[in-house]
């Protein structure tokens, strides 16, 4: 249970990452956080989360005296800066950008027969980054083979770019909380490409 995560929002309440349960009560203890109860948004220092009634059958921690919550959100009291990180560049990121979906086409079809394609080939001095890389099906790739799209005849649906960074790309899609979707939500930090 001290292992599992708790979504971690700055003083703006925008998610900036995930930490432990454990941190997560260190951090409330310390004054450094306050929990958030979910269910009506109030925010609370150690004491009154402590004071908090645990449901039947939620999960909780129990010492000797008490019970407590879990905490599934905290709010940082007094960082309100936003994270300045970057999106790896990564064949499963490039996936996740590109929906699985081929930019040439635009068919969807199983993973299996995805590759990632270099718009300029390396053989051309092109290189792997995230305005070069792109998703194309086994059709479009082999119809492409070692050329430009211009010099094959086939045209990208979208420009690639780098992504922005977004909590959702690191918190696992079944380690997620129902209560985390109104800050983290797919639909919402998903970046759509430009057409």
């Amino acid at each position: 249970m001290l292992n599992e995560p708790t979504l971690v929002l700055n003083k703006s309440w925008y998610p900036i990452g995930t930490t432990t349960v454990r941190t997560a009560l260190c951090m409330i203890f310390r004054e450094a956080a306050w929990g958030l109860d979910p269910s009506d948004h109030t925010t609370h220092d150690f004491d009154s989360w402590a004071s908090l009634s645990v449901l039947a059958g939620e999960p909780c921690i129990r010492t000797v005296r008490l019970e407590l919550r879990i905490p599934e959100i905290i709010v940082l009291t007094s960082y309100d800066r936003f994270p300045n990180r970057r999106v790896p560049f990564s064949r499963r990121n490039i996936y996740r950008r590109d929906r699985y979906r081929c930019q040439y086409c635009n068919a969807r079809p199983p993973v299996s027969e995805l590759t990632v394609d270099h718009i300029l080939p390396r053989s051309l001095g092109g290189h792997s980054s995230w305005a070069n890389c792109v998703l194309a099906c086994l059709p479009c790739n082999r119809r492409k083979g070692n050329r430009t799209p211009r010099e094959s005849g086939l045209r990208l649906r979208r420009s690639p770019r780098e992504p922005r960074w977004s909590p959702c790309l690191s918190i696992p899609i079944g380690k997620r909380k129902p209560s985390w979707e109104q800050f983290v939500s797919d639909h919402y930090w998903n970046v759509e490409l430009e057409a």
